[in-house]
């Protein structure tokens, strides 16, 4: 019996997608809920599956087409000769010892995370030979000394070129500025990093620190976690914070929901679980989907200033920097401190300047005394 393999259904967002290269060849066998192609939308790769066992027989659309929701893009032909041959094929669990897991290294996910460094180590099985990742496809052709080499964008990267000119076009974005000293935080997460993580499974990093006093600074000044909607303004009921992080991919955005309510922990885990999926495209439409607010850290990165770019529909945005020793005057006398510059962008149509900086003032206050903001150790 043959079986169409259809493209699965997309957002309201997201009408089309990209195939990129099929993982599979006309005539080999495949297993129900393998994957045969990935699918390339404006925000995240979605895996199309086989929808039965049995093998391969058609390919309706080629690596590159543009398909959308429901479309077939293959066949697979179901008899109990293909079934057979697919119940004796080994399973990753039988694969020779010589093929070793593929370990997520800590440096990778500080690359990651646009966040102060959030390390983590997981272990995750490596890919069949068989199955090329797209992430890492070299381009087809090798430029020569003195050519230049030209290659289409990728959707995701032209869709975030599109929302950051439209961002520019349709607000009016202005930027302020402050500076925390990091002493009081660095301090409190040297002290309790071990008993953190021996108890929550997870490393204390700092952005757990700056999304609480985001949450916290947002329940006072409301107007920044709201949005314009035509002539309306649009109060959410919950803080749902987009931390913003460069993949192999380009720039993405998952969301924290209701960061309001979340732990030290589990603030913690959620960045690093973006990290790892962002890294292995497995970021959901979902994960994506939303957001009131949005931090940035080009510190990472060794940014030590910079003006971050809305993410609309929402109305403002944070970005950190780089921590750095500086002098500073503090009780009369020049000390060393490390410093952070803070910088939070805002939609003046929206946010009057003086809710904008008392926001900015709020966050510096809760990071410069942050035994409130470490909950759950």
């Amino acid at each position: 019996m043959k079986i169409d393999v259809r493209v699965p259904t997309l957002s309201d967002s997201v009408s089309s997608g990209t195939l990129l290269p099929w993982r599979k060849e006309i005539g080999d066998l495949v297993a129900r809920d393998e994957t045969l192609v990935d699918l390339e939308t404006d925000k995240v790769i979605l895996e199309i599956p086989s929808p039965a066992s049995g093998r391969l027989i058609e390919l309706r659309q080629s690596e590159g087409a543009i398909v959308k929701a429901d479309q077939v893009v293959a066949v697979i032909e179901t008899d109990e000769k293909a079934a057979t041959a697919v119940q004796k094929q080994p399973s990753l669990t039988e694969l020779p010892i010589d093929q070793p897991a593929a370990v997520v290294e800590t440096a990778t996910i500080e690359k990651a995370v646009t966040d102060v460094p959030v390390k983590v180590q997981a272990v995750v099985p490596a890919a069949k030979p068989s199955v090329p990742l797209p992430l890492k496809k070299a381009p087809k052709t090798k430029a020569t000394p003195g050519e230049v080499r030209r290659e289409p964008m990728s959707r995701l990267r032209t869709r975030v070129a599109e929302r950051l000119v439209a961002a520019q076009h349709t607000a009016a974005m202005l930027t302020t500025f402050n500076e925390v000293n990091m002493a009081a935080v660095i301090d409190l997460r040297q002290r309790f990093k071990g008993e953190f993580e021996i108890k929550h499974g997870v490393k204390l990093g700092y952005m757990s620190f700056f999304v609480r006093a985001v949450c916290q600074a947002l329940v006072q000044f409301p107007i920044v976690n709201a949005s314009i909607d035509g002539t309306d303004i649009v109060w959410p009921a919950d803080v749902d914070i987009g931390i913003a992080i460069s993949s192999p991919r380009g720039l993405v955005v998952p969301i924290l929901r209701r960061a309001q309510t979340l732990s030290s922990a589990q603030i913690e885990a959620g960045i690093a679980d973006f990290g790892l999926r962002a890294r292995d495209a497995k970021l959901t439409l979902n994960d994506l989907s939303g957001g009131t607010f949005s931090i940035t850290n080009g510190g990472v990165f060794g940014s030590l200033l910079s003006t971050p770019i809305l993410n609309p529909p929402q109305s403002a945005i944070l970005g950190m920097h780089t921590i750095q020793e500086r002098p500073i005057a503090e009780n009369g006398q020049v000390v060393i401190r490390p410093m952070m510059y803070l910088a939070l962008t805002y939609d003046h149509r929206l946010i009057d300047g003086r809710d904008a900086v008392q926001f900015l003032v709020a966050v510096k206050a809760a990071l410069e005394a942050p035994e409130a903001l470490l909950s759950a150790v």
